[in-house]
């Protein structure tokens, strides 16, 4: 986390402040023209964005002597502004403190997040701790603050405390009916992950997903989802298709793997078209390897051109067979080598058949089988919305729904 970046507006907030206040007060209380004349020249150097001059200025009315208080308070609220400007850090601390006793109370709550945010600069966590404090305390919630807060938390290694203080910003964020802030569940995941709280982290990480579906959370929540307690291994081909579609399948073995697992599903016209996607991009076919990704392509277009000479006979089969697996494995087969109409009737009279293996399962293949089409596209998110089961088939029908409407 860079701070400088973070606390630029706030730097140029206090110089305006620190600059207004050290020129107002020189004319109500006045200060006398060896001190007021630099100084003045300061705040015009200020003006003109030149801090390392301005801070010149301010040591000249420094080194008057003889100075009474109200004159040596002006020449700190000038230097703490130029100090800031110039990243002069230190400097600035010196001035910001020596401000602070005999600031107003309203004042003190910003003057001592200045010094929380240059404390933390310096990273010089304990101070930046101890004004932070000083300001929530002088009722100061800015953003900035909370940003502080994040930063340090997040520097001291207590992710006990942050998991708690992003947790509760989440659910405040949903109990209004708001999206939570990025930021928050981003926080909340990392420290789930580093606490091993596996399922509160994969609960987060899948809010993160559907809030904010971008590419690296489908494939950070992917990746954790075949560890999620219960879920089943029937549906590692499922978890290789969404990362198809999302663009998280770029390596060989990738590729390799999940057409290997769709020849073992029995879907050969899948794992040709994978394999075929994969020499596309330029992915297989090259390398040491090529040798045996060549020879699972020849498989797999053979395997293919069986499995079309045998559907018609395979679904009449299964259509004579009390149970209705067959007829919804069947289905999905057409659906996906794209005879959609024909695989969605076949895997509906599968499910109206009694004694289904995994009921719920046959209820996915159809959701996603009516996804393929335009046209049946909204009956497959209401198929996929009732899915309902805690071995992952609903994990995969919500994320079928996400990626279908983002």
């Amino acid at each position: 986390m860079t701070l400088n970046a973070k606390m630029k507006s706030l730097r140029v907030l206090v110089v305006a402040l620190a600059a207004s206040a050290s020129m107002g007060l020189a004319s109500a209380e006045g200060v006398r023209a060896e001190i007021g004349k630099p100084l003045q020249q300061a705040a015009e150097l200020l003006r003109a964005g030149k801090a390392k001059e301005a801070l010149a200025k301010v040591r000249e009315a420094e080194n008057v002597p003889n100075k009474t208080p109200f004159e040596q308070l002006t020449v700190e609220r000038m230097r703490a502004a130029a100090a800031q400007r110039a990243g002069d850090t230190k400097s600035a601390i010196q001035a910001l403190e020596a401000i602070y006793p005999r600031a107003s109370a309203a004042e003190q709550g910003q003057l001592a997040e200045q010094l929380a945010s240059a404390y933390a600069q310096q990273r010089n966590n304990a101070q930046a701790s101890a004004w932070l404090n000083k300001a929530v305390q002088a009722g100061n919630n800015s953003p900035t603050i909370k940003q502080l807060q994040r930063y340090l938390e997040s520097a001291s290694g207590d992710y006990a405390a942050i998991a708690r203080d992003a947790g509760a910003a989440v659910a405040a964020a949903e109990q209004a009916g708001r999206r939570p802030e990025e930021a928050d569940l981003l926080r909340l995941a990392d420290a789930q992950m580093r606490l091993g709280n596996v399922n509160g982290h994969v609960a987060t990480l899948e809010k993160l997903l559907f809030d904010y579906p971008k590419k690296d959370y489908w494939a950070a929540y992917l990746a954790r989802l075949t560890r999620k307690p219960g879920f089943s291994d029937r549906f590692a081909l499922d978890v290789m298709r969404l990362r198809l579609a999302t663009g998280n399948l770029t390596k060989a073995d990738d590729y390799m793997e999940m057409a290997q697992l769709a020849l073992q599903a029995s879907i050969p016209a899948e794992a040709r078209r994978i394999i075929d996607q994969g020499y596309k991009a330029g992915v297989l076919g090259t390398g040491p390897d090529a040798a045996r990704q060549n020879r699972l392509r020849d498989l797999a277009v053979k395997k293919d051109e069986e499995a079309q000479a045998s559907l018609a006979r395979r679904a009449t089969d299964a259509a004579g067979l009390p149970q209705g697996d067959a007829l919804v494995q069947v289905g999905y087969a057409y659906a996906l080598q794209g005879e959609v109409d024909k695989g969605i009737a076949l895997i509906k009279q599968g499910i109206a058949k009694d004694g289904l293996k995994h009921p719920e399962e046959a209820r996915l293949r159809l959701g996603m089988a009516q996804l393929l089409s335009p046209k049946t596209k909204a009956a497959g998110l209401q198929t996929l919305r009732a899915v309902r089961g805690s071995d992952g088939v609903a994990d995969i029908a919500r994320l079928w729904m996400l990626e279908a409407t983002t």
